[in-house]
């Protein structure tokens, strides 16, 4: 009986070798609590996702994922204390920054000097990877890319007079200076980017201005009020430049605030369920069998962060700090949030935002033409020749 036991036993090991060893452990602080509880749930969602598949396909290395989620009372100051207890106490092998880029910027910074690979999940400005950082890893589209759907699709069109706007908030201005840069080298003719304040009626100057340059092309960065703000004075202005791209286009809300009159603005969104990703599909049905809920940003970010971590950690064979810093640096792979490629400095190269257009009342993918769901209609028309939609 005794050796009966024994030999079962030698083979439970050989059968389940990760249920036996130490566990890899994955860290990262999210918000629970505070004001972003509701906001973020997802991300943490996503990121249990993950484990639970990952070890029911044996692990990493061989080794079951232990997840250590602290909370951080959405309270991006204390990102930095949370990291140190990740590392010094909970001895995570791997970690996945938190929500937001004020919390990344110092989980960043932290990971840096302990010279730990951190993954940064959702930390899309150009400040979290300022600094030439060796340890830390973009998987988020970054705010540099947000301009690239309209540009390329003005470009296509022979529109080369652009006019900039954004909303005034950081995140905004970084997007339209950084859509200005780009468009200057692809050789538009374009001003400075004209700021205007959040919720303000006062948008006939902004329009007037446009008007000055004589804009073939509007685009502007801001929240889903902002689109219809400006929808409403365009249509009570006469004004219709050839494409009006709007960031907050892409929200359900601009449809609910501006109707009919949303038809053929663009918007642009980082991920949507109905793109035809690699392993979208699968993560969208796994995640809503689960949460009985489709996934939305925060979810998609955060289940890419894993993806390519555990890529990256195959790609190492090992969770050596260096030898894993290298694997990331070089690994090119693609996830339901799109494509992971980065420079020497770990700022996101590959992936792109999607460029959405309203079209008799729904939104459709229309850039990168690979994800389209239907082709971009241009120009914009005209006030006059509208027609109700039946």
């Amino acid at each position: 009986m005794k050796r009966l036991l024994f030999l079962l036993s030698l083979l439970l090991l050989a059968l389940a070798p990760a249920a036996f060893a130490q566990p890899v452990v994955v860290g990262a602080a999210v918000p629970r609590t505070g004001s972003l509880a509701a906001l973020g749930a997802d991300l943490p969602r996503a990121l249990e996702l993950w484990r639970d598949e990952v070890n029911a396909a044996g692990g990493l290395l061989g080794r079951p994922v232990e997840m250590v989620l602290l909370d951080d009372r959405s309270e991006a100051f204390e990102s930095p204390a949370h990291y140190r207890k990740l590392i010094e106490e909970h001895r995570a092998d791997l970690l996945v920054g938190p929500l937001g880029s004020a919390a990344t910027l110092g989980a960043a910074a932290t990971a840096e000097r302990a010279r730990r690979v951190l993954v940064n999940a959702t930390g899309a400005s150009r400040l979290v990877h300022r600094k030439p950082y060796r340890y830390v890893f973009q998987v988020v589209t970054p705010h540099a890319a947000y301009g690239n759907g309209a540009l390329e699709i003005a470009q296509r069109q022979g529109l080369r007079r652009l006019f900039i706007a954004y909303r005034q908030d950081p995140q905004s201005k970084e997007m339209a200076e950084q859509a200005r840069d780009a468009a200057v080298k692809l050789g538009f003719q374009v001003d400075e980017p004209a700021p205007h304040a959040p919720g303000s009626a006062a948008l006939d100057a902004l329009v007037e201005r446009a008007r000055g340059f004589d804009a073939q092309a509007w685009i502007t960065f801001g929240a889903a009020a902002d689109a219809s703000g400006l929808v409403q004075t365009f249509r009570r202005l006469g004004y219709a430049p050839a494409m009006f791209f709007a960031q907050g286009a892409s929200d359900p809300e601009f449809l609910r605030l501006v109707g009919q009159d949303a038809e053929q603005v663009m918007g642009l969104s980082p991920y949507d369920p109905r793109a035809a990703t690699v392993g979208n599909a699968a993560f969208v049905a796994a995640f809503t069998k689960r949460w009985s809920a489709q996934p939305g940003l925060l979810a998609a970010q955060g289940y890419a962060a894993a993806k390519v971590l555990e890529a990256a950690v195959k790609r190492a064979g090992t969770l050596e700090q260096e030898k894993l810093r290298e694997a990331f640096g070089a690994l090119e792979t693609s996830t339901p949030l799109g494509a992971y490629k980065v420079d020497q400095n770990g700022v996101q190269l590959a992936a792109q935002p999607l460029t959405l257009q309203v079209q008799k009342g729904g939104r459709e993918i229309v850039w990168p033409e690979a994800l389209a769901t239907a082709k971009w209609q241009l120009p914009y028309p005209a006030w006059a020749g509208r027609t109700l939609i039946k």
